[in-house]
């Protein structure tokens, strides 16, 4: 092979201390020394093997699946997306933590024996000091390889089942008038208007903060529920439209040109509509005030506005009317919000004792 013709080759020329001439030959892009022959095989052997190491560094590296690109994928789908965005915005702390722990975690090692007790331990770790936040970030983790499942992404699914660690049943957690009174007599005309309301209606924080007045005729509130998107007709108590006619009056006189309609039904302090966070926020202020002592959370007065209703003898199907629940959750709706107070049970004992006299 000629000396000139050495692509890729760089040849250095160099007296010795002799006074003989050598030739050196160097590989160009990665430095290495060749053999002296350039005729040799040894020699175009080496440049080859060179040459392919040079090309193989050049070719951008392959990316092994992992938790953490199953999470950006799982994030770009419905599954995440179609999420209301209250609830993307708290399970994302769930799934920051997942991250955190599983990111570079190989999709590979997920499909093998003992993957579910790595998970688990991890959940159980967490238990001890939060066990309710810790079965929520392992339901992230379940869903997330359940939507890798469904895609056929991995072959198993070490988390298709589990047992959670906390357990509650707040189906007898209910807001009594004595609560009510506290509350009253401590929190701002917000958040008692916001309780109010809340008792009226049986309807979520995240759905009462966002009512407009185009939503109220002056006889009933129609909304569309963030969560489940059900559309629910609300005939107002006497005691509401009262209380809601008297601020619609009120907010008419100080809006002047303003379109009411567009408006805010529940706003802050300032005047301002409210957001999640600042709602939380004012809640749990106004709460600590009441000096309740009772583990009350504002969540649970749509079980008692629930439980009111049946105690006024209203049917399965008229309460799911009225929460938005399908009838299909009936069973759910008496589990988990139905506390079984003394009302119901003497209403009960009448009922069997007008059929034992029948």
């Amino acid at each position: 092979m000629p000396q000139s013709s050495l692509p890729g080759v760089k040849i250095v020329r160099s007296k010795l201390a002799s006074g003989e001439r050598a030739t050196y030959y160097y590989h160009r892009a990665t430095g290495m020394r060749l053999p002296a022959d350039p005729n040799s095989t040894a020699f175009k052997l080496a440049l080859e093997g060179l040459n392919r190491q040079v090309e193989a560094d050049k070719a951008p590296p392959v990316e092994v699946p992992t938790i953490g690109s199953l999470i950006r994928q799982y994030q770009g789908a419905p599954d995440w997306k179609d999420l209301a965005a209250s609830t993307r915005e708290i399970e994302q702390f769930n799934i920051n933590a997942i991250e955190k722990a599983f990111g570079e975690m190989p999709l590979a090692a997920v499909e093998r024996k003992g993957a579910r007790s790595v998970f688990l331990e991890w959940r159980d770790d967490m238990a001890e000091d939060t066990p309710r936040a810790a079965d929520a970030k392992l339901t992230r983790l379940a869903r997330i390889l359940k939507f890798a499942f469904d895609r056929e992404i991995i072959d198993r699914h070490p988390l298709s089942t589990f047992k959670r660690v906390y357990k509650v049943d707040r189906s007898e957690i209910l807001w009594l008038p004595e609560h009510f009174a506290k509350l009253n007599a401590t929190a701002s005309e917000p958040i008692r208007l916001a309780a109010f309301v809340a008792l009226h209606t049986g309807q979520r924080r995240g759905d009462l903060i966002a009512l407009r007045w185009s939503q109220y005729d002056g006889e009933a509130i129609r909304l569309q529920q963030s969560k489940t998107g059900a559309k629910v007709f609300i005939p107002c108590t006497e005691a509401l439209k009262a209380v809601l006619n008297a601020l619609r009056a009120a907010r008419t006189a100080k809006a002047a040109r303003a379109d009411l309609g567009a408006l805010s039904i529940l706003n802050s302090a300032g005047g301002h509509p409210w957001t999640i966070e600042a709602f939380k926020h004012a809640w749990r202020a106004a709460f600590l005030q009441t000096e309740i002592e009772e583990d009350l959370h504002f969540h649970d007065i749509r079980g008692t506005a629930v439980t009111m209703l049946a105690e006024a003898g209203c049917t399965v199907p008229e309460i799911c009317s009225i929460t938005g629940h399908t009838l299909a959750s009936a069973t759910k709706i008496l589990e988990r919000y139905l506390a079984r107070t003394n009302v119901l049970a003497k209403s009960a004992i009448a009922k069997l004792e007008l059929r034992l006299a029948s």
